[in-house]
């Protein structure tokens, strides 16, 4: 129902000049969940964001966020939500404490409640011992973290956040992956642009596919890896020498094998777990020693191939922000 929706997009169009940057975009975001918007390096993502938190306005269509429209209602949308850019928007002159202090001036909050939701937020984002220190000695997941409890401090409803851990190590993405499923059981929506498609299927209870600024798929991680093609099944065999006996026998279970002996391997497309257990019976006392025996579903990445052409570029999304600084 729509007074249980978060956010919504109603055919956002955004023309800069003569490029069609976003072609209606159009999606619904419930509350309390989360919503991943992929798509490859100049989809469209960043200025779709840019255009639901009021940066940009759209040319024409709409959007809604916590019942506010980002046309007539700007202030109050800004008011209900918090927005973390692909770069870290923190002072670097300034401790991280003094730069929660200076939002939560900025929102008008009084002293006390400041005081109290900085030792929170710092608490949260484990960077009490770094609160009185300055920005500039920080580390790029410290700065990270302290740009996302920026955008907290006025506990917003909804939360933007747009290529969140980009840049950041394996530990730091894992870290703020933790906060961010902590905020969500808390009741924040989220709306996710990232390109690194671990981070959507972690997270993301709904994603939308966009591609030259048009929804090309949407649906939940599962929906997508299984419309991209059917699960495998893989084998890997322990002795290479026993490889070509085992594809044999998995041929002979009326399934079409692949090989790959350097590596050991033998796939199959599978139905399922039935299938898993079916040739799982047939090297059972036989002789041939498995390393591995399961099923594989596609990878977002394999639904990245299969819906844009191309596997996902691990850098930032640049969209038309440098079209958008000059127009």
């Amino acid at each position: 129902m729509e007074h249980d929706l978060a956010i919504e997009a109603d055919q956002l169009v955004k023309r800069f000049g003569d490029t069609l940057a976003v072609d209606g975009v159009s999606f619904a975001v419930p509350r309390g969940s989360v919503l991943g918007l992929l798509g490859p390096n100049g989809a469209g993502k960043t200025t779709t964001v840019r255009m639901m938190t009021t940066l940009t306005e759209p040319t024409s269509g709409t959007a809604r966020v916590a019942g506010h429209d980002v046309l007539r209602e700007a202030a109050a949308v800004r008011r209900s939500m918090g927005l973390t850019g692909q770069s870290a928007t923190v002072d670097e002159l300034l401790t991280g404490r003094e730069n929660l202090w200076l939002i939560g001036s900025l929102y008008g909050l009084d002293r006390a409640t400041i005081k109290r939701v900085s030792d929170q937020l710092l608490e949260r984002f484990s960077l009490t011992d770094a609160g009185g220190r300055v920005v500039k000695t920080y580390s790029g997941g410290m700065r990270r973290r302290l740009d996302l409890a920026v955008s907290l401090v006025a506990t917003p409803p909804v939360l933007f956040l747009d290529e969140p851990t980009t840049g950041l190590d394996p530990r730091s993405r894992v870290e703020l992956w933790d906060v961010l499923r902590d905020l969500v059981r808390e009741g924040t929506t989220l709306l996710l642009t990232t390109q690194y498609l671990e981070e959507a299927d972690q997270l993301a209870d709904d994603i939308v596919v966009i591609d030259k600024g048009t929804v090309i798929a949407h649906g939940t991680p599962l929906q997508l890896k299984d419309a991209s093609g059917k699960a495998s099944l893989v084998v890997t065999v322990s002795r290479a020498g026993d490889v070509a006996t085992a594809a044999e026998r998995v041929r002979a279970a009326g399934l079409e094998v692949h090989v790959e002996e350097a590596a050991r391997r033998i796939t199959a497309p599978a139905d399922g777990l039935s299938d898993v257990t079916r040739i799982a019976a047939l090297f059972d006392g036989s002789g041939i020693d498995l390393d591995d025996l399961g099923l594989q579903r596609p990878s977002l990445d394999d639904v990245f191939l299969h819906l844009t052409g191309h596997r996902a570029e691990q850098t930032a999304d640049t969209d038309q922000e440098t079209v958008e600084v000059d127009a």
